[in-house]
């Protein structure tokens, strides 16, 4: 190797030396000052810069929205008692007038056969209240019929009531009859009428009428007694006991009687 060339490596060994020096140097340098700018104090007093919060983002609202509540189950209603119906009550010795419905006479009624008879007007408690309307129907029975053995005697005829009909419900009655409306009605002479004449009493026309219905009043019997014959079937014959329908009835309450309110 010749001396330049010698010369020549010598001087590239040196500037590489040179080289890496000064890049320690650099790497050094570098490394202190980011250790000084670590190791600074904070500077309180400086002013921070700090961005302001955002606010957190409001959902928009939604026009309108109705909350649908969840189904409910429907109450379970208890049932009721039912209400005890009003009721009104007729005192006892309250006074009332009914019709008969039909026409009763000795000649054909028997003890034990029913009867009707329609309220008149309307009956009213003491606190002025309608108990027992008019037109309401009343029944009853015959308990004891006679006829009059003549018409200067009276005959008889009984009734007791036993039940009312008000609003189409029958209700027992308590009551008593207090008076009948009734007439006395003549039989006229029948056969048994000329039977209590006598035999040979009577005869003419009175018998002639009786017996066969002979109507020219043809004699049978001598004329001697007939006069006086009449005279007795005329006095001794019965007469009847009649309550014609309609004919007034007045009776009075002996037991409280209650009904329904209308």
């Amino acid at each position: 190797m010749t001396m330049r060339q010698t010369t020549a490596l010598l001087l590239s060994v040196v500037m590489l030396g040179a080289c890496a020096k000064g890049d320690n140097a650099n790497t050094a340098s570098a490394d202190s000052t980011a250790r000084n700018l670590t190791l600074a104090p904070a500077d309180s007093s400086a002013a921070l810069r700090d961005a302001p919060a955002t606010p957190p983002a409001t959902p928009p609202a939604v026009a309108n929205q109705t909350t649908t509540p969840p189904p409910s189950r429907p109450a379970v209603e208890r049932p009721r008692p039912p209400a005890a119906p009003a009721t009104l009550t007729l005192a006892s010795g309250s006074h009332f007038d009914m019709a008969a419905a039909d026409t009763i006479t000795s000649r054909t009624a028997k003890a034990g056969d029913a009867f009707s008879a329609r309220v008149v007007e309307d009956v009213r408690n003491a606190a002025g209240k309608v108990v027992i309307p008019a037109g309401s129907m009343v029944s009853g029975t015959i308990t004891n019929v006679k006829p009059a053995p003549n018409p200067n005697t009276p005959g008889t005829l009984q009734l007791a009531v036993s039940s009312v009909t008000i609003r189409g419900t029958n209700y027992p009655l308590e009551a008593t009859i207090d008076s009948l409306e009734t007439v006395h009605k003549g039989r006229g002479i029948t056969t048994g009428d000329a039977a209590k004449v006598g035999a040979g009493a009577a005869a003419g026309a009175i018998l002639g009428r009786v017996i066969g219905g002979n109507k020219r009043g043809t004699i049978i019997g001598g004329i001697v007694g007939g006069a006086v014959g009449a005279g007795v079937a005329q006095t001794s014959k019965d007469s009847d006991i009649v309550l014609p329908a309609g004919a007034h009835i007045i009776v009075t309450v002996t037991k409280p009687l209650t009904v329904k309110a209308s």
